[in-house]
């Protein structure tokens, strides 16, 4: 590996760091530390094959190590391949079951991914990502976790304001930056690096923090992060932060070993700007990472009128709406012939376009937003029939389930890739769906007619996974 480092931005870093520098710039030399977290949302999280002898002391689910990606753990959200630094970000965040978190610029979904698990299934995570193409990615990944508790936006920050002015316990935002700290992982970002970048990315992170403030309750935290090791972006954020009238104070964060704290002379000089965290390769195993938490106490500040870009919605109603009978009937008789426990409450259903989705009653009207996935989609209503999703399935535990049929490994890889499936078992069973299971691991449902367990693998995953 052989980094070519443009001239200035290597004139930049030995004035900074000064007798740090040829260390910091050897590291960046050096192969990447990979890493990978399990999920706790599953009952059997650490139930993998994974090795799980490197431990990361100061994340409880994460590990040093790299782990296949067309595994079954993998496809059924049991493991999550993710840089060691950039796990430390929701560790800071310290959320708690019941929490109502903002993840502002979440894709590709590694930190939303770990803040679902923190919240247990309890409270609501939305994650929003202004990036429709980047919003995709971010889907499939909190698909695979099985996170019921979930909404997830395609939004302009400053668009969410008048939907979620102080609506929020916690926002974590890892801001767009300059991209410095994964030079290493992705080479290609030295491309884009000039000068004059880090002042145009902390403009742009000016804006998107200014209307993160207006989201969070008095009392509530913002936790800021960036994966760049520029004070422009970093420490002189922080410093601006604080200058801001919501924000109270800046909060201590807990330095594991090799674990730096901010550097005020790289800023305002404020001595409490110290208690930001830099994470460097040459002192750190994994990718630059500066992050930093604020105490917000101040009453949300009225947002400025924004037109937003709302759904053609009929005198301004929801466009979600209730279940007909019709599907009420078709969902009911699923529910009591799949499910072992019907844990979904009939007034936090809806339907957005023929499809089922669970959506609390408590959660905040979303219909004038942009969205791409409303809930936890459970299924589709057709002609004369209910099909539940894979989504549904991924949600699922084994033992939520009447109807379960457990493959082997072989089957799983035949599944996985379109093939419908025959067994003399399956000859003894009754027609319908069933939650498919490998190793005790829920990855998809299957329909049964007459002995053959037809294929309801998603078609664009079919290349994905398997042998």
């Amino acid at each position: 590996m052989s980094l070519n480092l443009p001239t200035a931005f290597i004139t930049k870093y030995q004035a900074l760091l000064q007798t740090e520098a040829p260390a910091f710039f050897a590291s960046l030399q050096q192969s990447i530390v990979k890493g990978f977290r399990l999920n706790p949302l599953r009952a059997n999280w650490r139930t993998v094959q994974a090795d799980l002898s490197k431990p990361i002391a100061y994340v409880p689910t994460g590990f040093y190590g790299e782990v296949a990606g067309r595994s079954l753990e993998h496809q059924t959200g049991y493991i999550y391949s993710q840089d060691p630094s950039a796990m430390y970000v929701a560790e800071a965040a310290a959320v708690q079951p019941g929490d109502k978190v903002l993840d502002l610029c979440a894709a590709p979904g590694g930190k939303s991914t770990q803040l679902a698990g923190k919240l247990a299934g309890q409270g609501l995570l939305v994650a929003n990502e202004i990036n429709r193409q980047r919003g995709k990615v971010l889907a499939e990944n909190l698909e695979r976790i099985g996170a019921k508790n979930v909404l997830l936006l395609n939004e302009r920050p400053d668009r969410l304001v008048n939907t979620f002015k102080g609506f929020f316990d916690k926002i974590l935002v890892d801001a767009p930056c300059s991209g410095e700290g994964m030079f290493r992982k992705d080479p290609a970002a030295v491309e884009y690096w000039s000068p004059d970048y880090s002042a145009e990315c902390a403009t742009r992170q000016q804006k998107i923090l200014t209307s993160a403030l207006q989201m969070l309750k008095p009392g509530g935290e913002l936790i800021y992060s960036t994966c760049t090791f520029a004070p422009e972006e970093d420490e002189q954020i922080a410093a601006w932060l604080l200058e801001q009238p919501q924000v109270a104070e800046i909060l201590p964060i807990k330095k594991w070993p090799g674990m730096e704290s901010g550097r005020p002379e790289w800023a305002a000089g404020q001595a409490e700007l110290r208690h930001c965290v830099r994470l460097f390769p040459h002192h750190f195993q994994g990718e630059g990472h500066f992050i930093a938490k604020f105490k917000i106490t101040a009453t949300p500040i009225e947002p400025t009128t924004t037109t937003s870009r709302t759904k053609k919605n009929k005198n301004n109603r929801s466009i979600f709406r209730g279940l007909t009978a019709t599907e009420k009937k078709y969902w009911q008789t699923f529910a009591q012939t799949v499910l072992a426990a019907n844990w979904v409450a009939q007034a936090d259903l809806r339907v957005f376009n023929d499809r089922l989705y669970y959506y609390p009653i408590t959660w905040p009207d979303i219909s004038k937003l942009h969205f791409l996935r409303p809930g936890l989609e459970l299924g589709t209503f057709k002609k004369g029939r209910f099909e539940p999703t894979y989504s549904l399935a991924l949600a699922l535990a084994p033992a939520s389930s009447k109807r379960v049929i457990e493959l082997t490994p072989e089957q799983w890889n035949q599944y996985v890739k379109g093939l419908p499936l025959q067994a003399t078992e399956f000859n003894q069973l009754s027609n319908g769906w069933y939650l498919l299971t490998c190793q005790q691991k829920a990855f998809c449902f299957g329909k049964l007619t007459q002995g053959t367990l037809k294929n309801a693998f998603p078609k664009g995953l079919r290349l994905r996974y398997g042998n």
